[in-house]
């Protein structure tokens, strides 16, 4: 196992370079050079907001009004989402699919970055939803999120479903709902069928989704990881690079330097 600044990205661009199927699980950390926070950093969203995390409990949202009435004029505040874009690192995976490179990308994020850079729907799966979309919780009823988040804004403290009249959130799994069967399966399925896993900017601590790391190891993949702090899977890992994800993720997926 290598680690340290230029011979990790070195020897993490060689193995990306050799691979045919790369299947990358991203998390919080590739979106923060576009100004999202993440959560439970010194300034993590829940850090600063434990309301915010009281909201991201299903038991809690439903059963709480002033949660939600909370969490929906904060939404509405639009702060949060103020002015961000994909970044270099989102970028760099969608150069990764343009070599043909990308089996799949699973994200543990909620932004919808990487379709905003350019990266194939359905390429992406979305383990944890989106927060661009906003869902009822007991019909079928979907749309876009400035949708419910217009009602807000004319007044309504908590918007309730068009069709059916109950509860509304965004489109995210909350603490107590289950993950979508069917992503989780393409998901475990794209880590047996990968020759190398690519993990970028998650600590690989959330479970069941962290698995997947750990079951392309076992099927035979190799291992990069490329994160600012230590993950759950280092001692996996063929290769470990701690350094700024949109900095290095280019070279690593050969949007620059040599070669690609």
């Amino acid at each position: 196992m290598l680690n340290g600044a230029a011979d990790a990205v070195a020897a993490a661009r060689r193995l990306v370079d050799a691979a045919e199927r790369v299947t990358v699980l991203t998390g919080a950390g590739i979106s923060t050079d576009s100004g999202l926070p993440d959560f439970r950093g010194p300034k993590g969203l829940w850090t600063k907001d434990p309301a915010a995390e009281r909201a991201s409990n299903i038991n809690v949202y439903v059963s709480d009004p002033d949660v939600r009435r909370s969490n929906w004029a904060r939404r509405a505040s639009g702060a949060l989402w103020a002015d961000v874009e994909p970044n270099r690192g989102h970028e760099a995976l969608v150069h990764l699919e343009e070599r043909g490179k990308l089996h799949l990308l699973i994200t543990q994020n909620v932004d919808e970055l990487h379709q905003r850079a350019g990266s194939d729907p359905e390429r992406v799966v979305e383990i944890h939803g989106t927060t661009r979309k906003v869902q009822c919780l007991a019909c079928d009823y979907r749309d876009d999120i400035e949708v419910a988040l217009e009602r807000v804004r004319a007044g309504e403290e908590d918007p309730e479903c068009p069709v059916c009249g109950w509860i509304l959130k965004s489109a995210t799994v909350s603490f107590g709902q289950s993950l979508d069967p069917v992503d989780m399966d393409r998901a475990e399925r794209a880590s047996t069928e990968c020759d190398l896993f690519l993990a970028v900017g998650t600590t690989l601590a959330v479970s069941p989704i962290n698995r997947t790391a750990a079951i392309a190891v076992h099927s035979g993949a190799r291992l990069v990881i490329v994160n600012g702090e230590p993950t759950e899977f280092d001692s996996l890992a063929d290769v470990l690079v701690n350094a700024s994800i949109s900095d290095v993720l280019p070279m690593i997926c050969g949007m620059e330097g040599s070669g690609g």
